[in-house]
């Protein structure tokens, strides 16, 4: 299977960290398989080129690159809203064009709305800079109180950390949860955050109890160790020690979602592991990640994924082409 190919654009001055995202990502293959994708890097200019960190870093290749890519990055473009030359946006437009799938990290954003794939649709930068693009470009639906958003051929994603949440997606519609959860894991990162999650936690509900914004991240450990018994919101409260109305707040405030919906995302994530690697039945996946029944899990699935668990599994089940290979 020939390697995904991602090309990411850069631009003076140009954010290490918004690159190392992709790269860490698309660039190392995990030490118990081959590489899926190949990584460069390319700009309208090669050479030198000025990173905001104070030291320059060589560019190779030119914008002939983006004509091979089957993905374009635009790892963050600095200042927001400096003027896109037009040969980038040319390339951006022809890569589109052909299929390449277009990717902005952070205020990449600002490049894809200015070469027009941003026009009518969902996207989202980092929340600073949120109100400016939605002003320079009012055909965009600018929402920044998500982590990414993901169109198929063009996905977007708010700051910082937010953009390796996206690649880790991408990673897990190219090749599967399993497959991403060995990136995740090389990473030292936790388990993937949904698209739909808040980029920062909201501001404590005035008059709400002492400690109402304690952080989840214990008790969503404890909970993913348990995810595939008989786990309720219920139980999920007893142990926080909390009410059910407190912990909807708090999933609320620092999830963006509630906790029967964040309980449900984890099952699904369950379910898409299990189908990937082992031969169980459907009907015994749905009792493994507490969906009761078969026809349960094919309804959640489809509604989430848009397919179902049985060709889900043809795609990246221990079966499917490639699967052997790592």
């Amino acid at each position: 299977m020939n390697p995904h190919r991602v090309v990411a654009l850069l631009n003076a001055p140009q954010s290490p960290f918004e690159l190392a995202c992709a790269a860490e990502v698309f660039g190392a293959a995990p030490p118990d398989g081959p590489a899926r994708y190949s990584f460069r890097t390319c700009a309208e200019r090669p050479g030198p080129l000025r990173t905001t960190a104070g030291f320059a870093m060589l560019v190779e290749a030119g914008l002939a690159a983006l004509r091979e890519a089957d993905t374009v990055i635009v790892p963050g473009w600095q200042p927001p809203g400096a003027p896109v030359p037009r040969a980038v946006v040319d390339a951006l437009r022809a890569a589109h064009r052909r299929g390449a799938r277009i990717v902005a990290l952070c205020t990449g954003a600002f490049v894809l709305a200015r070469a027009g794939l941003l026009d009518g649709r969902r996207a989202t930068t980092h929340w600073r800079s949120a109100a400016s693009l939605a002003a320079a470009f009012p055909d965009v639906r600018v929402d920044a109180d998500v982590l990414f958003a993901d169109h198929g051929d063009v996905a977007t994603s708010a700051g910082t950390g937010a953009g390796i949440d996206l690649c880790l997606h991408l990673v897990r519609a190219d090749h599967g949860a399993a497959y991403a959860a060995r990136i995740a894991r090389d990473m030292v990162l936790p388990p993937h955050r949904e698209g739909g999650q808040l980029q920062y936690a909201a501001r404590p509900v005035e008059g709400a109890s002492a400690g109402s914004d304690e952080s989840l991240a214990p008790l969503l450990e404890w909970a993913d160790a348990r995810i595939e018994g008989r786990l309720t919101v219920d139980r999920l409260a007893a142990h926080a020690g909390v009410s059910g109305r407190t912990l909807a707040r708090r999933f609320a405030g620092q999830l963006g979602t509630s906790p029967g919906q964040w309980l449900l995302a984890r099952r699904l994530d369950a379910a898409r592991a299990l189908l990937e690697r082992t031969d169980l039945p459907v009907e015994s996946v749905a009792t493994r990640v507490g969906l009761a029944s078969a026809v349960n899990l094919r309804r959640h699935f489809r509604a989430r994924f848009g397919t179902t668990p049985g060709a889900y599994r043809r795609t990246f089940g221990p079966a499917a082409p490639g699967a052997s290979a790592g």
